[in-house]
């Protein structure tokens, strides 16, 4: 007795925070079923029978994160990532309109799983520790971001009312300038300080900066006068107190997630690889940890690596035309990271200083000398990574040559 040929199908969903639209086709890219469903657990439920009743191995997917994907993942099916730039440039297929439509696009995903199975990124999903270790490094920099906002915020609250704290300490949001505006919110209140009584407050308040207290009154008699009475200044005086408070506890809690994120790349196996990279210190470490992940699946070769983080060039070539240019399609947290890390090593690695220079030589900005130096620095990180080996420079080829040279 032979045995039934197994039907040959394919599924898309096009997904949001509300609903998500399913379609599935066939072989010949007939559909088979359509639906939209709500973004709930039994919605999701719903989506995980009708896929297994069509026999669903593959489904096509905007985007390679969130909460559709891990149940997908979580239930056994293999997630194919079709990005929204791509999903729009395929919508030309079926007709030149290219109008948007949550079912004709899980249409779209599902034709072009059958029509370039093979050329779509599959999701390599990370271990939890990897998840966890990118959910507190994105919300710090989210937290960074917010503190930057209320720090200009307060800023231009000050130049107009209060000129003479700008500038009085190192900086506007470090602990000693956040007290003192605690304390003298306002230039009338500032008025009260003579050199003595700043004197007693600065030790009070264990300052260890370089200025005198003649120096800071001065600074302060020197400044332009701001709002001295009036609505204007009680006004002033409270929205001062209040980005105060605000940017104290945004910076507690930005220190509360760096102790969480330093004892998760502690703990996290792939930690000592990354901490081993020169000028990488924490946050650094567990960003490009976070970002590359942990799944070494997921790049194949450095030059996928470097593709993934926007670092690499992208070629454009048509008969005698022929363009190198800047690579827009990628992971931009991690282009972030690696770029941010390797415009800093320069200053601690003669090989990395000796490539950025050599960059510039050739007329590159320092944006683009970075992302060379970048691209550099992935081959050596791949390597690393994939050999899950600790940074070696006694290994380092090139910057023993540089060292051999000077010396």
């Amino acid at each position: 007795m032979e045995a039934t040929p197994a039907r040959i199908t394919f599924a898309g969903i096009d997904w949001s925070w509300q609903h998500h639209a399913v379609c599935v086709i066939d072989a010949q890219g007939h559909r088979l079923e359509e639906a939209t469903l709500p973004h709930s657990r039994s919605g999701l439920a719903k989506i995980t029978a009708l896929l297994r009743r069509h026999e669903i191995t593959q489904v096509g997917i905007e985007r390679g994160d969130g909460p559709v994907v891990e149940h997908l993942l979580r239930e056994g099916f293999e997630v194919v990532v079709i990005s929204a730039r791509q999903v729009k440039s395929l919508r030309v297929r079926y007709g030149s309109a290219g109008n948007k439509d949550d079912r004709f696009d899980a249409f779209v995903l599902a034709d072009a799983l059958r029509t370039d199975a093979g050329r779509w990124a599959i999701v390599r999903p990370d271990t939890p520790e990897t998840v966890a270790l990118r959910m507190l490094v994105r919300a710090r920099q989210d937290l960074v971001g917010h503190r930057i906002a209320v720090h200009n915020q307060l800023l231009a609250v000050l130049q107009h009312n209060f000129p003479g704290a700008i500038g009085l300490f190192s900086g506007l949001d470090i602990a000693i300038s956040l007290a003192f505006l605690r304390r003298f919110p306002s230039e009338a209140k500032a008025a009260w300080l003579s050199q003595s009584r700043l004197a007693h407050w600065l030790k009070a308040n264990a300052y260890c900066g370089r200025q005198t207290p003649a120096e800071l009154v001065a600074h302060l008699h020197e400044a332009a006068t701001g709002r001295v009475d009036g609505a204007a200044a009680e006004a002033s005086e409270l929205i001062v107190l209040t980005l105060v408070e605000l940017l104290t506890t945004l910076r507690r809690q930005q220190t509360a997630l760096e102790t969480r994120i330093k004892e998760a790349l502690l703990a996290h196996p792939d930690g000592p690889i990354f901490q081993s990279l020169p000028r990488s210190g924490t946050v650094r470490a567990a960003t490009l940890l976070a970002e590359i992940g942990d799944c070494r699946a997921r790049f194949p070769d450095a030059g996928a690596l470097a593709a993934a983080a926007g670092v690499a060039p992208s070629t454009r070539q048509s008969g005698t035309f022929r363009n190198v240019g800047y690579r827009r399609g990628c992971n931009k947290h991690l282009r972030d990271a690696l770029v941010d890390w390797a415009q800093d090593t320069p200053r601690a690695n003669a090989w990395a200083r000796d490539t950025y220079d050599r960059a510039r030589q050739r007329g590159a900005r320092h944006p683009h000398a970075a992302r060379i130096l970048a691209q550099g620095w992935t081959r050596i990180l791949w390597r690393c990574w994939t050999d899950h080996q600790p940074y070696n420079p006694d290994l380092h080829g090139r910057l023993n040559d540089l060292q051999h040279q000077a010396a």
